[in-house]
């Protein structure tokens, strides 16, 4: 490779910084060894030293060529370090003088090498390789001087000096040209930076412009199309224009959904907080959805919280459009069964709320794996199965995106093959203390919509003007107004437009504002400024394809009285003219209030908790705690040889023990599996917006693997390693009751239960080791030896692990007195509030001689006897008891 190709490398951008840099160093290296080398020469150095070098040279040589060839970079710097650190570096240290001479200074420009060449973990190791090496050759050179090749005091000056001026200018080289390279990097991502803010805009001016151009034969179609529906044709016709209307209605959403995508991208989506009516804007869902899904054969239910306030402040469009897409998707992905919609507020401080909108479907549901692509942009999960399904894959990505301009939350579960539910909380400004109470919505039957269409008013003494240079709009909007009797000119530029308002005075003005000439803005302000103009105050209406909230600015700035987006309805038309005709001018159709009306079902709002907190059958609570808090339960199984039992729902401790008190019979506990905590999870979901699900000890079984991996198929159900099991489980759930009580969320709760955690104490004497043989979970040999003599172990809970703790010998009850001395002393600073004594098969004369012994050590305000799970039952055995309680929140806390 020659120098000048070389140099063309090093400047190649389509090169990485690593690549260009080993070629230049390369290049500087081999420059100064051959400096060396002759340098040596010339000022008479040693022959081994001169010798050495070369061979050094020749090696460095051909490792560059066979790096360069085969472009294994890392690999080629890492040789070349290796090389020069140990052996190019001791080698010259001990052949030219150690440090009478010029080797301390190029052990510097080893270390500079490594840095500037070498990447990743190996580039640590060789510096410090060569600060040990530079360390034991200088050891050396002091102890044991005979292994130095001496030189002489004009040499040591003479390699020192030349030593410095080479090892300077070839660090000098390498820095200079690598700051001249980050340098260019810097202009050439400033460059580049620019290009794609370039790009950015051409394509959002590109989005604006087809969204302009593609809204205005829309308008045409849909116009024209609603003028069909009104008359008296066919079924067949009508059908079609249905469908027509449908397509357009299709085409327009995937516009705005393009230009929606290329706003967030650009930053230039903006959130316009407006007062709002709830109900309205229900209404307005209610009437889009049900058509769709009344066409697909589906049930279309709402639930709406009655205490929720019947005007909020938020963005109406973006929350409208959020729940749309949301419902449509939810309608789309369902064959049968029904979609429904709930709406609940939680009231916050002073005047704001959260509103959460849950939309829950009977669908195909959403594979696990596909949960974290949901969101993704033109990405449609499933696509094999999905393929016919319409759709870009834009709307959900767009839902997520303008949920978190607004400060809300999205969240998703679904099991696979049974449905979904998406669950969106937004922040809200309360306006008003009003609630909404009972709605009794109601949607405007579609399909007879030509039957049933009235004008909404009639004003044959009003005179309005319509200003389009597009006369196909204009004869679409005159049409849609035909039946209101209005007086209607018609004009086609702002020129033209000035001609008419000075003859004649108009009671709306509807301008467009994209027009040849003079654009109508510009033919706004003329008609205010109009000398003799007989139109100053007249209210005028901006008739526009221009879509976004940018444009709905820039049209409120400048003055206008309302603001029309095309396509345009006759509905939308009349009332926007209804805003500003005078009333003296206007007759109302009474009758188009009740005309073609259709309820949907709305349910009876039922409250869903904020937080829910479930955990295990093996939590070992009392009933009526379980029932006075609402924690959901998952059973365990009991597993036996006549089969499979769910703990404490088929069978209870006393079967268990009795089953297993026949000689040979065995009996383990099994945790449930994923699918049935996804099923579990799933029912728990439709009575509350979060889960906290406190499981057992995860390396006692695989409840809590098996529970955490049930999780992701859901967003919001949170799952905890108690690191307990029994009432030490239990402890943990009691506590995250209290935490919900203060209106705490998931995450901080699973937070909060982390330190809890360290707080439980929990611990078991077993009176036979016998049944934890039967259970596994000792081996037979040991059972045999600890009843042999008199063993009884005592099994703690540490580390999310069960522990022999201690081991008792003796009679049963003096393991007895000796294991609640032991736990209760230990336990100093322990919180008196509770203690549960959870036991097996003992009786009620046994646990007041526990009593009495646990009150001689400690006074608690409650104790809580506690029959033992069955599963718990079936690894301990009768005779065994623990004692479970908490210490004291500010000893745990020293």
């Amino acid at each position: 490779m020659t120098p000048k190709k070389l140099i063309q490398e090093i400047r190649d951008y389509n090169l990485t910084l690593q690549e260009r840099l080993f070629r230049l160093l390369a290049m500087i290296g081999l420059i100064g060894l051959a400096i060396a080398i002759i340098a040596g020469l010339i000022a008479g150095e040693n022959t081994v030293n001169t010798i050495g070098m070369i061979v050094i040279f020749v090696c460095f040589c051909g490792i560059t060529y066979y790096t360069l060839k085969s472009h294994k970079i890392q690999f080629g710097a890492v040789l070349i370090a290796s090389l020069i650190i140990y052996f190019l570096l001791p080698f010259n240290f001990f052949s030219s003088g150690g440090i009478y001479g010029g080797a301390p200074i190029w052990f510097l420009f080893g270390v500079i090498f490594v840095c500037l060449v070498v990447e990743k973990k190996v580039k640590y190791v060789l510096i410090v390789s060569s600060y040990i090496l530079c360390a034991l050759c200088y050891y050396t050179a002091y102890f044991y001087p005979e292994f130095l090749l001496q030189h002489t005091l004009e040499m040591a000056y003479v390699d020192s000096l030349a030593s410095f001026i080479i090892v300077s200018g070839l660090t000098c080289g390498m820095l200079l040209f690598q700051n001249a390279i980050y340098r260019s990097e810097n202009a050439l991502a400033k460059k580049q930076k620019k290009e794609i803010e370039e790009l950015n805009q051409v394509q959002n001016r590109f989005f604006s412009s087809m969204s302009h151009e593609i809204r205005t034969p829309i308008n045409t179609i849909i116009g024209l199309n609603e003028m069909i529906l009104r008359e008296n044709v066919s079924d067949e016709v009508a059908e079609d224009a249905r469908n027509i209307q449908g397509a357009s209605k299709m085409l327009l959403t995937l516009i705005n959904d393009i230009l929606d995508m290329s706003k967030i991208e650009s930053g230039k989506m903006e959130i316009v907080p407006v007062t709002y009516n709830v109900g309205d804007m229900l209404s307005d869902i209610v009437n889009m959805i049900w058509v769709r899904a009344r066409e697909k054969g589906l049930e279309f239910h709402i639930d709406v919280d009655q205490t929720m306030p019947s005007q909020l402040l938020g963005d109406e469009v973006r929350i409208k459009q959020i729940l749309i897409n949301v419902l449509n998707n939810a309608v789309k992905y369902t064959s049968e069964g029904s979609v429904t919609l709930s709406i609940q507020c939680k009231r916050l401080e002073k005047d704001q709320a959260q509103i959460s909108y849950s939309v829950t479907d009977t669908g195909i549901g959403i594979k696990k794996e596909s949960i974290p692509f949901l969101f993704s942009a033109f990405k449609r999960v499933d696509e094999a199965e999905n393929r016919y399904i319409e759709g870009t894959g834009l709307g959900l990505s767009i839902v997520k995106q303008l949920v978190e301009l607004m400060d809300g939350e999205i969240a998703v579960n679904s099991v696979y093959t049974k449905g979904s539910t998406f669950v969106i909380t937004l922040p809200q400004k309360v306006v008003g203390e009003v609630e909404i109470g009972e709605l009794n919505l109601e949607t405007r039957h579609a399909l007879n919509a030509r039957e049933h269409y009235k004008q909404s008013f009639e004003a044959p003494k009003a005179h309005i003007l319509i200003v389009d240079d597009n006369e196909t709009n204009l004869m679409v909007a005159e049409k849609l107004l035909r039946e209101t009797k209005v007086n209607v000119d018609t004009v086609t530029s702002g020129k033209a437009c000035l001609k008419m308002t000075i003859q004649n005075q108009y009671d709306v003005i509807f301008m467009d504002h994209l027009m040849p000439g003079m654009d109508g803005i510009e033919c706004f302000h003329a008609i205010r400024k109009q000398t003799g103009g007989l139109n100053q105050n007249t209210p005028v209406v901006i008739l526009t394809a221009n879509a976004g909230g940018e444009n709905q600015a820039l049209y409120r700035r400048e003055g206008f009285d309302g603001y029309l987006l095309k396509p345009v309805s006759g509905i939308q038309l009349e009332t926007e003219l209804l805003r500003h005709l005078p009333k003296q001018l206007v007759s109302m159709n009474r009758a188009v209030d009740s005309d073609g009306l259709m309820e949907t079902a709305v349910f009876k709002h039922r409250n869903k908790q904020s937080v829910l907190i479930s955990t295990e059958s093996v939590c070992d609570l009392p009933k009526s705690l379980l029932e006075k808090y609402q924690i959901a339960v998952i059973p365990y199984r009991v597993v036996t040889a006549d089969g499979e039992f769910l703990d404490g729902v088929e069978t209870e401790t006393d079967g268990v023990l009795s089953y297993m008190e026949r000689k040979g019979n065995h009996a383990y506990s099994m945790e449930p599996d994923t699918e049935e905590y996804e099923e579990f999870f799933a029912e728990q979901l439709t009575k509350a917006r979060s889960i906290v699900h406190i499981a057992m000890a995860q390396k006692v079984c695989k409840g809590y693997e098996n529970a955490l991996e049930a999780s992701k198929t859901f967003d919001n159900v949170t799952v905890v390693d108690s690191g307990h099991l029994s009432s030490g489980l239990g402890l943990m759930v009691l506590s995250a009751v209290k935490y919900v009580a203060k209106g705490m969320s998931a995450n901080a709760i699973a937070k909060e239960l982390e330190y809890t955690k360290a707080q439980v104490r929990s611990s078991f004497i077993v009176t036979s080791t016998e049944y934890l043989a039967r259970a596994g979970r000792l081996s037979s040999k040991i059972n045999v030896f600890c009843q042999a003599f008199m063993f009884h172990p005592v099994i703690v809970l540490k580390d999310s692990n069960m522990k022999v703790g201690a081991i008792r010998v003796g009679t049963r009850d003096r393991a007895w007195k000796k294991y609640i001395t032991s736990a209760l002393r230990r336990g100093r600073g322990i919180d008196t509030k509770t203690l549960f004594i959870t036991y097996v098969g003992l009786t009620i004369e046994e646990l007041q001689e526990i009593e009495a012994q646990v009150k001689s050590e400690v006074s608690f305000e409650k104790i809580i006897y506690q029959k033992a799970s069955p599963s718990i039952a079936a690894n301990c055995g009768p005779g065994s008891f623990g004692l479970l309680f908490m210490l004291e929140d500010s000893f745990n806390r020293m």
